[in-house]
C-alpha cells in the first residue's frame, strides 16, 4: 500500500488582469515532495484561501492516495462555487503528489492515454480590449498566426435583457454578428470558429440569430440560453443547425446527468477548477461516454489548471477540444517549468511525473 501524507498547505495569488487572478495551491508532503493545483476564479480569492485554510486542519496527515475517500468526505453537492473551487485546487495537488511519488504521469493513474497531444482552441475574448469587429479580427489573426486552428470569441456581451425583450435582432445583436463575420473573413474558412453567448439570449432570439450565422459554418454556439430551463436548451439545440455547447457553471455529477438527459447538447464544458478536480472531471467524462456528447473542458485558466485538464483529457476517449486563455499575459510561460509546448494548435502531453510541471513562483 502506498502512503504519502500531507504536511502543510500554502496558497499564492498571482495578479493577472481586470478579469481575475490565478490562485495556486502548494501541497507539501512529509517526504519534502511538493504538489501543485489551481483554484482560480472561485469568485472570491480570499474566500477560497480561507476555505483552504479551514480544510488544512483536517488534511494534515492525510494520505494523498486516498482520493476517492477525500472526495466522498469533503466534496458536498450542496456547497457553493467558492468551496468547490477550494476543494478542486487541493485535489489537483494531491494527484500531482501521487504521480510524483510513483514517478508516473497522472494520465497513467487515470487509465492510460488515448492520445499524445490535446487540441486547443484560443479564447481571444479576455485579450480583446478593442471590441470593434476589427479588434476581434486582429486578435483572431494573431492567434492563427501562432498556429491555433480554432478560435473562440464572445461577441454578444453588449446584449442586455432589454434587447431580448424586443425579440428582434437589435443593434447590439447585429454588432455581435458583425464581429463574428469580421473574424471569419480574417481567418478564412479552414479555421474552426466558436461563439460564446454567455447565456444572454432567450430561445426565440438565439434561433433567429443563429439563422443569420448559418453560412459561417460555426464549430459551436456556447451557452446560448441560461441553464435553469433545460427544455429551452433542448429546444434551441433541436432548432439550430450548429452544435450547442454548455455546462461551465455546473459542478456536480447530478447537474451534468440532468443536462445530458434533458438538454440534448453536443458538447459539455466541465471545469477542473470547480467540478472537484481531476477525479470529478474524469467521473463527468465517464458519465458522458454513454451519450454522443463530447467533453470539452472550460479552461480560461492559468497553466496549472491547463496541465490538469490535459492530463485528464489524455485518458478520455470522448474528448473534443480544450480551451486555452490566449493572450491574457505575456509572462505566462515564465511561471512554470517546463513552459507549455504548443505546436500547430495542440499542446503536447507531458510524460513527466505528476502534472509534469513545477511552479517557479512558488519555489
Amino acid at each position: 500500500m502506498h502512503t504519502l501524507k500531507v504536511k502543510s498547505i500554502e496558497t499564492e495569488i498571482v495578479p493577472v488582469n481586470h478579469r481575475g487572478n490565478w490562485l495556486f495551491v502548494k501541497l507539501h508532503a512529509e517526504d519534502g515532495t511538493i504538489g501543485i493545483g489551481e483554484a482560480s476564479h472561485g469568485r472570491d480569492d480570499e474566500g477560497v484561501k480561507h476555505l483552504i485554510d479551514t480544510l488544512k486542519s483536517k488534511l494534515i496527515g492525510w494520505n494523498v492516495f486516498d482520493l476517492e475517500k477525500f472526495r466522498s468526505r469533503f466534496f458536498r453537492d450542496s456547497e457553493g462555487h467558492t468551496y468547490h473551487t477550494a476543494f478542486s485546487g487541493i485535489e489537483q495537488a494531491m494527484w500531482d503528489l501521487a504521480g510524483k511519488a510513483l514517478n508516473i504521469p497522472i494520465y497513467q493513474l487515470l487509465g492510460g492515454k488515448c492520445r499524445n497531444r490535446i487540441r486547443l482552441y484560443a479564447n481571444i475574448n479576455r485579450a480583446t480590449v478593442d471590441r470593434s469587429p476589427q479588434g476581434f479580427a486582429k486578435n483572431a489573426e494573431l492567434a492563427v498566426a501562432e498556429g491555433f486552428t480554432a478560435i473562440k470569441c464572445a461577441p454578444f456581451d453588449g446584449v442586455s435583457v432589454s434587447n431580448i425583450s424586443e425579440n428582434t435582432l437589435t443593434p447590439s445583436i447585429r454588432d455581435g454578428i458583425d464581429r463574428i463575420r469580421a473574424i471569419r473573413t480574417a481567418i478564412g474558412s479552414d479555421i474552426d470558429l466558436l461563439v460564446d453567448c454567455h447565456s444572454r439570449f432567450n430561445p426565440g432570439l438565439i434561433i433567429q440569430t443563429s439563422k443569420a450565422l448559418d453560412d459561417l459554418n460555426l464549430f459551436w454556439i456556447e451557452d446560448p440560453v441560461p441553464l435553469n430551463d433545460l427544455d429551452a436548451v433542448a429546444h434551441v439545440s433541436q432548432s439550430t443547425s450548429m452544435p450547442i455547447a454548455t455546462g461551465e457553471r455546473l459542478r456536480t455529477l447530478t447537474e451534468f446527468d440532468r443536462l445530458l438527459k434533458y438538454g440534448r447538447v453536443d458538447y459539455i464544458l466541465p471545469d477542473v477548477k470547480h467540478v472537484g478536480g481531476l477525479l470529478g472531471l474524469k467521473k463527468i467524462a465517464t458519465l458522458t461516454e454513454t451519450t454522443n456528447v463530447k467533453v470539452t473542458p472550460h479552461n480560461p485558466s492559468g497553466p496549472v489548471a491547463t496541465a490538469s485538464s490535459v492530463q485528464c483529457m489524455a485518458s478520455v476517449p470522448n474528448f473534443g477540444i480544450l480551451e486555452f486563455a490566449w493572450g491574457e499575459v505575456d509572462w505566462r510561460s515564465t511561471l512554470i517549468d517546463p513552459p507549455e509546448t504548443i505546436l500547430d494548435g495542440f499542446i503536447e502531453l507531458s510524460t513527466r511525473s505528476g502534472l509534469g510541471i513545477s511552479l517557479k513562483s512558488l519555489q
